[in-house]
């Protein structure tokens, strides 16, 4: 029996030195719990993704040297895998080394390297030659096992001609371990094991995967490492959205192990767990403590609010309702009971003397303005009254976080995936903030988190007369959203996250009115997206690094 250990660490990108010493804790616990091989995630020494970090003069010459450092202090006796970055020449490697106690004996080179969405490693690095993939002899009680060591993209060989998996399997491979850093989005676990079991099946070998665990800006990494037998059959799961070490004993004579059952997917569970986890990671890893954030009686603050105080704590909270002559009665009371029923400090002031200010400073040079280039008062957008209200709640909440330094407060921006999508969202205004925890979450799903909230709780936390009103900004006298979005919300999530175009959408059967005009907005609206706050990425496609679309656009689609 062979006992292999899944070591899902959480690296915090350039911290090289933080990195190595949770490496090497993880090395001592698995010789304690008996693991003969310990196999950690993709870039584990430098954490992923390293982006331009890896053209600093001196970083990859510094990580090097830290895995060295580590192996050769090493008193270990466990075969461990652990990726870093290599170097031949000049050329760059995201790489897997392979130690037993202080020797190297295997260094292994991506192949297949991704260059979509979020994931860039072609600006970086160079692949593996076909005919460099080969597995890794190691020993183990006297005995040599034939060790395939993968990273990452080279499981998903779909939509390239090399076959990493495959070409580890028929060269002998007795197990592959692949060592990872796969980003989360919600149904991606499901992706993931079906390919483990199909590569597993086809190839007649047991597979171990093992995905790095976290939040880095944007992008959450899962862990849920998964392994399975020859037959394709599940051996071991790792713990998801947090750290884990997860051991399993196989059999590798004839490939098979203990059996276990696949967790449970609860879909809006796994997306809270993800937005909690980025937004805890994010303070955690910038050096922030505490979080404010604007209560206005609605659903995406309401949501936004409970996601943070999951992560941070109700002592690190901090709300803040700042009503207008607009705001109703009803979203004051929903903004201060929501705050009572989380246990978090509130602060109300209004801001209707401040906007006034505004309009008096602005009335003289407006008038110059207009004077000087025939304009009438009349031709004036009253949209900008509106604009008005949420630039000072933004100026206020980002002053509060700059003023008390001390207290390392940082702005939580509360807009969702459909609205920012839309345009529908005051640039400098309710645009502000350090973070935005639901960027990538539609209007939709926003209102399953607020359920999945209160069911979680067994008790309502967020009250139920938010989720049953109208969504309004409260900017002006009787306004509502102007969306369905019942019809809008999922519209947005096709053209954003399934690249529908205008005709495909109408087959569909979206009325032909809202397709025009929401990819009119969705188009009209990239230049505030450009200069939005990063976002927790859950789906397929979000806005941030990985949506590249040009601010100057006369595609009609």
């Amino acid at each position: 029996m062979l006992r292999v250990a899944m070591a899902q660490v959480n690296s915090v990108v350039g911290d090289l030195e933080g990195n190595v010493a949770r490496i090497r804790e993880f090395l001592a616990d698995a010789e304690k719990r008996g693991a003969d091989l310990v196999v950690f995630p993709e870039l584990a020494v430098t954490g992923y993704p390293p982006q331009d970090l890896l053209l600093e003069n001196g970083f990859v010459e510094k990580n090097k040297r830290a895995l060295e450092e580590m192996i050769e202090g090493n008193t270990v006796d466990v075969v461990g895998v652990v990726g870093f970055v290599d170097r031949k020449g000049k050329s760059l490697f995201n790489a897997a080394a392979v130690f037993q106690r202080n020797e190297i004996v295997g260094v292994v080179h991506k192949a297949l390297l991704p260059t979509y969405d979020v994931f860039d490693e072609d600006r970086y690095f160079k692949p593996a030659k076909e005919e460099e993939i080969a597995p890794v002899p190691i020993k183990i009680d006297g005995k040599t096992v034939r060790l395939g060591v993968e990273i990452c993209e080279d499981l998903w060989d779909r939509e390239y001609d090399v076959k990493v998996t495959d070409l580890l399997a028929k060269q002998g491979a007795d197990m592959i371990v692949n060592v990872s850093a796969s980003p989360f989005f919600v149904g991606k676990t499901l992706e993931r094991s079906r390919l483990l079991r199909e590569k597993a099946t086809e190839n007649g070998v047991p597979i171990f995967y093992v995905n790095l665990v976290g939040g880095q800006d944007e992008l959450v990494f899962d862990g849920q490492s998964l392994a399975v037998d020859k037959g394709g059959s599940l051996i071991a799961v790792g713990r998801q959205f947090e750290e884990d070490l997860t051991i399993t004993d196989i059999d590798l004579e004839k490939g098979v192990a203990e059996r276990v059952e696949a967790p449970v997917q609860d879909e809006t569970a796994e997306m809270f767990g993800a937005l909690v986890l980025g937004i805890r990671d994010y303070f955690r890893k910038s050096g922030f403590r505490r979080a404010v954030l604007g209560l206005s009686g609605g659903i995406d603050s309401s949501v936004s609010a409970c996601i943070a105080v999951e992560a941070l704590g109700r002592e690190n909270m901090i709300g803040v309702s700042m009503p207008s002559k607009f705001s109703s009665g009803h979203s004051r009371a929903d903004a201060e009971r929501l705050a009572e029923n989380l246990g978090i400090l509130f602060v109300r002031f209004g801001i209707q003397e401040v906007v006034d200010s505004y309009h008096r400073t602005l009335e003289e040079p407006l008038e110059q303005i207009r004077a000087h280039f025939g304009a009438s008062k009349e031709e004036d957008d009253a949209v900008a009254d509106e604009n008005i209200q949420p630039r000072v709640r933004g100026n206020c909440l980002m002053d509060i976080s700059n003023r008390l330094k001390s207290l390392k407060i940082l702005v939580l921006n509360t807009g969702n995936k459909t609205e920012v999508a839309l345009g529908f969202c005051t640039l400098y205004g309710d645009m502000a903030g350090g973070i935005g925890v639901l960027g990538d979450v539609s209007k939709l799903e926003v209102y399953k988190l607020a359920e999945y909230v209160n069911r979680r709780a067994g008790k309502e936390v967020i009250p139920r007369s938010v989720l049953e009103k109208q969504p309004s900004p409260e900017l002006k006298e009787g306004q509502f959203d102007p969306f369905d979005f019942d019809v809008v919300s999922p519209l947005v999530d096709e053209i954003i996250e399934n690249r529908r175009s205008k005709q495909e959408l109408i087959e569909m059967g979206y009325p032909r009115e809202a397709v025009e005009d929401t990819y009119r907005r969705i188009r009209n609206s990239e230049y505030k997206r450009r200069q939005a706050t990063p976002s927790i990425k859950i789906t397929p496609k979000a806005f941030g690094i990985g949506w590249k679309m040009p601010i100057t656009n006369k595609y009609p689609g």
